[in-house]
């Protein structure tokens, strides 16, 4: 199983958009536990949520999509992300198969 995912931090006020093909909590995990080096952009806080997660068919489909959601470089269309189920489907459906 693969997953794009969105992580919050609070204290940063800042979001984190990540792919991975294992362990979705494990991955949460190592993030807030500085397991991803000092020069990780998650190093700086220890309090990442996630907000939002897509389970993809393949690790390539969640590549897709992550960097379909970092190319937008918008907070504003990250919390609409979030908050629209039409959305989502949407950034889901282009990024499936290209």
């Amino acid at each position: 199983m693969s997953y794009t995912y969105i992580l919050y931090s609070s204290s940063l006020d800042k979001y984190y958009v990540g792919a991975c093909h294992k362990d979705l909590d494990k991955r949460i995990e190592n993030h807030n536990n500085g397991r991803y080096g000092t020069k990780s952009f998650t190093h700086h806080s220890k309090d990442w949520e996630l907000v939002l997660f897509f389970h993809c068919d393949d690790y390539s489909h969640a590549i897709r999509l992550e960097r379909k959601i970092k190319s937008m470089k918008s907070k504003v269309y990250v919390k609409n992300l979030v908050k629209y189920a039409e959305l989502r489907e949407k950034i889901f459906q282009q990024t499936k198969s290209i």
